[in-house]
């Protein structure tokens, strides 16, 4: 079967909906990158709970003007008010949203049905794909990107979800991760393939460039753009490694872009630090891709503290971009940084004295921005990326 002709479902968990446009842009761009590449009936469909009122159980927004049908359908976070009523309710909603989606797209494809599922990130979503195997006979594979499944953050999976992605996962044509780390990590849960893959995530290396012209030695400007989850990114702990090198590094500069639910718990840390008063930390707020990348061109590092990471879009930005960058060496984060320190530096987790250590040595540094950019546009380009899932799909489909 000639790649051309293939029609390809994708059934993300997450992706840009009507509440937030960057939530789960990673997979939209994965999406995009297949798409590109020569998958020219691809489709997405996808379900979410409604993050406001609704003029009934569920809501559609179904559109086929764009480059590739996409059909989200949005149900009620409170079907009935009863708590022990509206969980398996929303469960069946979510479900039925994608029977509902489904029986869109074959009328739209003419009665055709895909010749592949494509799910990313479980679980939800590759049970439905596991249901469409059983039923239709149509082959499935998952793309996981999920720090969830991660050393130590497995004791948050109940034995039933962990007992169900073993099943959904063995079932599937092909298990895709974005990282080595995470197909460890998910092989240790007993969640394994016999054909395993891993394909990066995927940047614009069109957008994220470096500047046409560098300055011979950049302000010590740092950047940092992530979501405002401290559980996670530890931005708490970036802000008081700033507080104390600020006496060590004139001039120096934290620019942060983001957003999220404990923004008023960090602008609080950073007033407190006496951060925000004297301008050495800038809050951006939500960025766009050529906002971020616009910052990229005129930071002299890309910082990034986290306590758990899969494999970040951002720091593969940031190489696209020419700018080094000081991360942990947590998940997928050593595979976009070698220990040769050619692109930064890697740190322990929560380990603020070698991060303040790292960031006065890369700034002191001077990097090869082409070296950086050549690595990104060769391994996480829209090209790139693209072709490696064209070669994955030829070798889960017969013909």
């Amino acid at each position: 079967m000639p790649l051309k002709s293939l029609r390809i479902l994708m059934l993300p968990k997450w992706y840009p909906h009507r509440y937030d446009d960057q939530d789960g842009d990673f997979v939209g761009r994965h999406v995009a990158a297949i798409a590109a590449h020569g998958g020219t009936e691809v489709a997405v469909l996808f379900a979410a709970v409604a993050r406001g009122a609704l003029p009934g159980l569920i809501d559609a927004e179904e559109d086929f003007s764009g480059s590739w049908p996409t059909l989200r359908y949005y149900y009620r976070a409170k079907p009935t008010g009863l708590t022990l009523l509206d969980k398996p309710l929303k469960l069946l909603l979510y479900f039925w949203c994608l029977l509902r989606g489904y029986r869109r797209l074959r009328r739209h494809w003419g009665g055709r049905q895909p010749d592949l599922v494509h799910v990313h990130v479980l679980l939800r979503t590759g049970l439905f794909a596991w249901a469409l195997k059983v039923g239709r006979g149509i082959p499935f594979i998952v793309t996981e990107h999920w720090t969830r499944y991660l050393p130590g953050r497995v004791a948050n999976i109940g034995w039933l979800r962990l007992v169900l992605t073993r099943a959904v996962v063995r079932r599937a044509a092909a298990l895709h991760t974005v990282s080595d780390n995470l197909r460890t990590a998910l092989a240790a849960l007993g969640a394994s393939n016999p054909q395993s893959v891993v394909i990066p995530n995927v940047v614009d290396t069109e957008v994220f460039h470096p500047a046409p012209v560098v300055a011979l030695a950049k302000e010590p400007v740092l950047l940092h753009v992530a979501a405002f989850n401290e559980a996670a990114k530890n931005l708490c702990g970036l802000l008081r490694v700033v507080a104390t090198l600020r006496a060590r590094v004139p001039g120096l500069r934290l620019r942060i872009g983001g957003y999220g639910p404990d923004e008023a718990q960090v602008r609080a840390q950073a007033a407190a630090l006496g951060l925000v008063a004297d301008g050495t930390v800038v809050f951006l707020g939500k960025l766009a891709h050529t906002a971020v990348a616009e910052e990229m061109r005129h930071a002299a590092c890309f910082v990034l503290f986290s306590n758990f990471e899969n494999l970040p879009c951002v720091l593969i930005e940031a190489q696209a971009s020419g700018l080094a960058a000081v991360a942990t060496r947590v998940g997928g984060v050593a595979e976009l940084l070698p220990d040769d320190g050619r692109f930064g530096q890697l740190v322990a987790v929560g380990d603020e004295a070698a991060l303040a250590l790292a960031l006065e040595k890369v700034l002191a540094s001077r990097y090869d921005t082409a070296i950086l950019r050549v690595n990104a546009v060769a391994k996480f380009s829209v090209a790139a990326v693209g072709a490696a899932f064209g070669r994955l799909y030829r070798e889960v489909l017969p013909g």
